[in-house]
């Protein structure tokens, strides 16, 4: 800590880099100390346009005094032994996604976290988001029920993704379920507040090239189906993205892989239709998140059509109740315009957790549990879709206790 912030050093100083301190510029509690590259051209331009000292490794950002905390912007097969070299040396972490590419490191790195009594924060950016957050604190409140079915279609673009890029190499990105899929992984045990137990999964490759479509059908307690796509096969302008949620007598439609507009539809008895109503005067509480700023273009809008519907009580999936009244409710973060601010205030939003832990001790959103729970469903997907075979999914308490690494974080609430 210099002046009571919290002195950082970035290594792997590559566009997402560049991205990620732009992000968290001027955050309250945080300093940037040097950044690190193998390529000095690299690390000297981006040293160069944030006044910082650019250094060639680790272990020199390791060897700084002032660099209390090490965010790791590098490829995803590098993280685990980043992470691990920089909580050995006593320093907090904060992890692009994925934590690693096998849960083997994933546990090793969880173990290090907690050995070192260090704070570390994955970059799962959903979980910062506050349109997801919002639907959590709905499900709270008793408007939305946990959700029974979790979907989530992203037809994402390979535009910038030429044939020699490090992200068809799964010996360097884990493949698509690992250097993606993790983020949905994690949103879903987020919503639906389990840890997956099974999961099915295909991979389909293009002609002559890389597998760019996977999708897994993932197995939660209680008869909770979560099923995920992934194809990276569009032009930048073509992408569309749709998660959708099945709370029985609701349904919540999101778009975009970053989340930037929602839509629910419910059916609800008065007391409920009255709740729904109050919605939009909630509405800075509802979209909260520590770290992200508002751009004051946020809105949530809730009709409700009284008596759409019979008061005789409908039953669905061994659940009667009489909801007549019809509830449509949007809540939007600006639109697509608005991505990539979503996308970046996210990542700060992220940073931001990572100064509170670091300086109050508390549990992260996204932290050690989280990393390594997305990865074993990414692990178990790439492996049931090369075999053809179902895979069984480590729950991380049991995984981590039995490797004498007991987990910091449980299920989300």
């Amino acid at each position: 800590m210099t002046g009571g912030a919290l002195g950082v050093g970035l290594v792997g100083c590559g566009g997402f880099a560049g991205f990620v301190l732009d992000a968290v510029a001027g955050l309250p509690g945080l300093r940037l100390a040097a950044v690190a590259d193998p390529s000095p051209e690299r690390a000297r331009r981006l040293g160069a346009r944030h006044g910082v000292p650019a250094l060639g490794s680790l272990g020199e950002l390791l060897e700084r005094d002032d660099v209390a905390a090490v965010l790791i912007a590098t490829p995803p097969a590098t993280h685990a032994a980043l992470a691990t070299a920089a909580l050995r040396a006593g320093r907090h972490v904060f992890c692009e996604k994925p934590l690693a590419t096998t849960t083997e490191d994933a546990s090793a790195v969880a173990h290090e976290a907690r050995l070192a009594g260090r704070a570390l924060v994955v970059d799962h950016v959903l979980r910062y988001n506050p349109l997801l957050r919002a639907v959590e604190r709905l499900t709270g409140r008793g408007l939305l029920a946990r959700p029974r079915r979790f979907l989530f279609e992203n037809d994402a673009s390979d535009e910038d993704l030429g044939p020699g890029h490090w992200f068809w190499d799964q010996a360097h990105s884990g493949g698509i379920f690992i250097e993606h899929g993790v983020h949905f992984f994690d949103a879903a045990r987020a919503l639906l507040g389990s840890d997956p137990v099974a999961v099915r999964a295909t991979a389909v490759g293009r002609p002559g090239g890389p597998v760019d479509l996977v999708s897994a059908d993932v197995v939660h307690p209680a008869g909770v189906l979560a099923s995920h796509l992934h194809s990276f096969t569009h032009a930048h302008r073509a992408e569309r993205q749709l998660m959708r949620l099945d709370h029985g007598f609701a349904e919540t439609r999101i778009s975009g892989w970053i989340p930037v507009h929602a839509e629910i539809t419910a059916w609800a008895d008065e007391d409920e239709a009255r709740a729904w109503e109050e919605l939009p005067g909630l509405q800075d509480e509802l979209l909260a998140v520590e770290g992200f700023r508002p751009h004051g273009g946020e809105r949530i809008a809730v009709r409700v059509e009284r008596n759409a519907g019979s008061a005789a009580p409908a039953r669905g999936r061994g659940e009667e109740r009489s909801v007549p009244h019809r509830v449509r409710a949007v809540l939007d973060l600006g639109g697509e315009a608005r991505k990539q601010y979503v996308y970046a205030q996210s990542v700060r939003a992220a940073m931001a957790d990572l100064v509170r832990a670091a300086r109050d001790g508390t549990r992260p959103v996204a932290g050690a549990v989280s990393g390594f729970a997305a990865v074993a469903v990414a692990e178990a997907a790439t492996v049931a879709a090369a075999t053809g075979a179902e895979q069984s999914v480590l729950a991380p308490g049991p995984a981590l206790a039995a490797a004498g690494r007991v987990p910091s974080e449980g299920v989300p609430a």
